[in-house]
């Protein structure tokens, strides 16, 4: 029992620690991260199971956590008031080609990483974006300007 507790402890805390490193972090892995990824789950493992390195122990945490997942999972699923909270909202970075700078710090996005996004998705400069909006997935959408001249 001592061991599913620690998982269900553990798994909050990386819970926790997931939602306040950000969506643009998480979503954009470079080999350090994934090192320090490597390094913090060996961490987590000596954490939950302790001494205990026994078939056991190893499938008591995993259950612990793959049910606390799916029922995370549910949860978002299931109630609409803990989706805001559980899997995070999209945020709105650009409106009508004008930056909005509150947002943009808050995600700790540059200026420059977001005009290399819409390069990437060939829109030439911010001022050409109606819209572009960091999804809960980390990825930002664009949605270009409508030009009147296409228009007929």
């Amino acid at each position: 029992m001592d061991i599913v507790l620690r998982a269900a402890a553990v798994f909050v805390l990386l819970f926790i620690v997931t939602r306040t490193i950000g969506r643009r972090e998480l979503g954009n892995l470079e080999p350090f991260d994934l090192i320090l990824l490597v390094v913090v789950g060996d961490l987590i493992q000596q954490g939950v199971t302790q001494s205990d390195y026994s078939l056991t122990g190893a499938t008591l945490a995993i259950a612990t956590l793959a049910v606390l997942t799916v029922a995370f999972s549910y949860a978002s699923f299931r109630f609409r008031l803990l989706r805001p909270v559980l899997d995070g909202q999209p945020i709105v970075l650009v409106d009508k080609g004008r930056p909005i700078d509150v947002n943009l710090r808050r995600e700790r996005i540059t200026i420059d990483e977001l005009r290399a996004q819409a390069r990437l998705q060939q829109i030439a400069s911010i001022d050409d974006v109606r819209l572009a909006v960091l999804e809960t997935s980390g990825k930002i959408s664009f949605i270009p300007r409508e030009d009147s001249s296409q228009i007929a």
